[in-house]
């Protein structure tokens, strides 16, 4: 019962930072883990970062550790993903997702957002 709508995508250069958002509507939003995927064209979907129910522990890829940081505001309702020092690479579809814990929403999440584009020009 939980609608996640993400927000902030756009165009940015190389090197560049862009904040991501994900706003959360329905019951329990504190009792969910929380992560982040991206799907860049013609691969498949992958997690970059989680974050389980209260902040307190965070998870990210290998691929955006150091570069990215996981937060969430439950008064808000929201989970952000800051993304420092961005790469051509990391341009992708970003989705916000909602699980039971970290492990399995960085996996196998139960909610889905509709996803916003990130592109990172070289």
């Amino acid at each position: 019962q939980v609608e996640l709508v993400e927000s902030g995508g756009g165009l940015v250069q190389a090197g560049g930072s862009l904040r991501l958002s994900c706003g959360a509507s329905g019951r329990g939003f504190s009792s969910y883990a929380m992560g982040w995927f991206r799907q860049a064209p013609g691969k498949e979907r992958e997690n970059v970062a989680g974050i389980n129910w209260s902040g307190g522990t965070t998870s990210y890829a290998n691929s955006v550790k150091g570069r990215f940081i996981i937060s969430r505001d439950n008064a808000k309702n929201t989970v952000d993903l800051q993304m420092n020092s961005l790469q051509p690479e990391d341009t992708a579809v970003y989705y916000c997702a909602a699980g039971a814990t970290i492990v399995s929403v960085t996996t196998k999440p139960t909610y889905w957002g509709q996803g916003t584009q990130v592109t990172v020009s070289s």
